[in-house]
């Protein structure tokens, strides 16, 4: 214990393990199992031992170890592969009597476990140190070093004696260890510093516990702290004690206002050094973290959809923080974000959360590559509704301190905002349909202010783009396009609830190619259809990109024709090179707000329609005419009896 800074260890939540003893012919594992497991040496071994379990009391964490021992034949590797896979740890092992079984960690079992890719911590184990020569005494550190810095998955190396119990049953113990309090995740052995994702999380907890933001920890905060992770204060002269080590080694870990972020990132590394991992692991999971550094999933909890069409938005009151948040790191008051800026705010989450697809380059940047504010809650709003979990894990990165489930609402069902004719929803999703070469693409960049390319870059996967539309009477709703490809279209619209999360479907067309109009047909047609099978009818608007260039004039014609046919308004005609085309997102997002027009009607959905009414209005006339009888019935009975009386 530092100081007084320590207490009980976590298990994380794991109520066993399971560990792989792997290694060449003769090396003694089976003997070094049966050893631990047995207390004493054992006079005859089998060559692969059953299954061994040692007892929950066995070690201060109280969870019982399965030992599985390997065979090591060739003729068994199919049994050797499946048990490396199921194990939470790995140990191998070498003769100390004889060095060329060393020597077949690096040349053989090490580059093994990599090629069939297990993630499991390793420990190596040198068994038979009695039998070592000790004419020719060797370091450990200097045998394994090399072999450590090329395996970055080996966790611990140790030596040990089944004959003589020497160091055996710590085998386990640091198999145990590695699992539950890992160092590889924490700690950069050849940089001899704290992992980036480490240094991170510390700096949440940091903030979290300097609840005067003076930027140190005082004694109150520091015992709070302590109480909080170990459930116990600390006395004063332990307080001292933690400052004096710190301010010995960090001097500017501690400042006549307490301890510092700087001193509070050197305690996480005293720990590591002093071989007390799991003081940290102990205080990282107390405040949420999982072995990957990452806020466990059973905190995150969100609001559930009950339907398809329904989604998941932030609400007005976490947009809000989210403007107050943004405003604080843009230093220069811009309006937007440098790459730096935007990650010191995201410092205490493990990683930006947008740097990879589908958020990498899906919202609005100025031509000098900053986030705008637009840009940057539209990047939220994109991932609450594509990853609401992340969205959550993110805002308790950067500070949110409110109620999590008041963060999000959850939007009513389309197919209920098309019979009350209006929707309250803030964050429209747009699909977007179009062949090859129409312009799907460049709808997208314009849609981000993104400076037009002549060259053509076809689309691999889908891509969204999401930012802020202005409409008349200064009312801002958030639109996200979702680019579909061609060659993805009928696979997409093959599941029944394709359409479900559609608030639009935009289909887009080279109004100079008639190819392209034709094949634009059919993708609205089907999309019409898709809609009428499952219900989920969307209201669909038809764009006639490159009008700048010479318009096919059947096209022309038939558009027009085929919208009057399908009830939806006349194509949209626009060009990317164009500063007019905001006019077409403004349209998109007026489409979203009417959701009961532009639906399109195909002349068999018309059919089924007005079969559907028929038959109601038949239904209906039988409901009336069965009420009147029954009224005129009971009318009768009731003369009767007062004749009678």
């Amino acid at each position: 214990m530092l100081g007084g800074f320590g207490g009980k260890s976590s298990s994380g939540g794991r109520k066993s393990l399971r560990v792989a003893v792997a290694g060449d012919k003769g090396t003694g594992k089976s003997s070094l199992i049966s050893a631990v497991a047995s207390e004493t040496f054992p006079d005859n071994v089998p060559r692969v031992l059953p299954p061994t379990t040692l007892p929950a009391d066995a070690y201060p964490d109280y969870i019982p170890i399965t030992i599985i021992d390997t065979p090591s034949s060739i003729d068994n590797r199919i049994k050797l592969i499946e048990e490396f896979r199921k194990a939470d740890v790995v140990i191998l092992t070498y003769a100390c009597d004889q060095p060329a079984t060393l020597d077949r960690l690096s040349s053989y079992w090490l580059p093994e476990l990599r090629r069939l890719q297990i993630k499991a911590p390793v420990i190596v184990v040198g068994c038979k140190l009695d039998l070592r020569d000790e004419r020719s005494p060797v370091r450990l550190e200097d045998i394994m070093a090399p072999i450590m810095k090329e395996y970055r998955e080996i966790e611990t190396c140790i030596e040990c004696s089944a004959l003589t119990l020497i160091q055996a049953p710590d085998v386990f113990y640091y198999a145990l260890k590695a699992v539950l309090h890992p160092t590889f995740p924490l700690f950069d052995q050849e940089k001899q510093c704290l992992k980036p994702r480490l240094r991170r999380a510390v700096q949440r907890i940091f903030n979290f516990c300097d609840q005067d933001l003076d930027g140190a920890l005082n004694d109150a905060e520091l015992n709070d702290f302590q109480v909080n992770c170990f459930g116990a204060p600390l006395d004063p002269v332990e307080l001292m004690g933690v400052k004096r080590v710190v301010q010995e080694r960090q001097p500017d870990g501690v400042t006549d206002l307490g301890l510092t972020l700087p001193g509070f990132l050197f305690l996480f590394s005293l720990f590591i050094e002093r071989g007390r991992p799991e003081t940290a692991w102990a205080i990282l999971r107390k405040f949420g973290y999982n072995d990957s550094l990452e806020l466990n999933t059973e905190l995150l909890t969100v609001p559930a959809k009950h339907s398809p069409d329904q989604s998941i938005e932030l609400t007005n009151e976490t947009m809000d923080f989210l403007r107050g948040f943004f405003q604080l790191y843009d230093l220069d008051n811009d309006g937007a974000l440098r790459p730096d800026e935007l990650d010191d705010l995201f410092q205490t989450a493990p990683d930006s959360p947008w740097l990879e697809a589908p958020y990498k380059d899906a919202a609005e940047k100025t031509p000098g590559g900053k986030l705008t504010i637009n840009g940057f809650l539209s990047e939220w709003a994109l991932m609450t509704l594509l990853d609401p979990r992340k969205t959550l894990a993110n805002l308790i990165y950067i500070g949110y301190g409110h109620d999590p489930a008041s963060a999000f609402s959850v939007t009513r069902k389309r197919s209920v905002d098309r019979k009350k004719q209006r929707t309250e929803r803030n964050v429209f999703q747009c699909f977007v349909f179009g062949p090859k070469k129409s312009g799907k693409s460049a709808l997208l960049d314009s849609f981000l202010e993104s400076k037009f390319s002549d060259g053509y870059k076809a689309t691999v996967g889908e891509r969204y783009a999401a930012n802020v539309v202005d409409q008349p009477g200064g009312c801002k709703k958030t639109l996200i396009l979702r680019e579909i490809p061609e060659d993805r279209v009928k696979k997409f619209l093959a599941n029944k609830e394709a359409l479900a999360a559609c608030d639009v479907a935009v289909v887009v067309y080279d109004s100079s190619d008639v190819y392209s109009w034709r094949k634009a047909r059919e993708m609205l047609m089907e999309v019409a259809r898709k809609g009428e099978e499952s219900g989920y009818g969307t209201p669909c608007v038809l764009v006639a990109a490159k009008d700048d260039l010479d318009a096919y004039p059947m096209s022309v014609q038939e558009s027009d024709r085929v919208c009057m046919e399908l009830g939806i308004d006349i194509p949209v005609s626009v060009s990317m090179k164009d500063d007019e085309r905001n006019s077409l997102f403004r349209k998109i997002v007026s489409t979203a707000e009417n959701p009961h027009m532009s639906v399109p009607e195909t002349e068999s959905g018309r059919r089924s329609k007005n079969i559907r009414q028929v038959v109601n209005s038949s239904l209906l006339f039988v409901s009336v005419g069965t009420a009147v009888g029954f009224a005129g019935l009971a009318a009768y009975r009731a003369y009767s009896a007062r004749k009678n009386a």
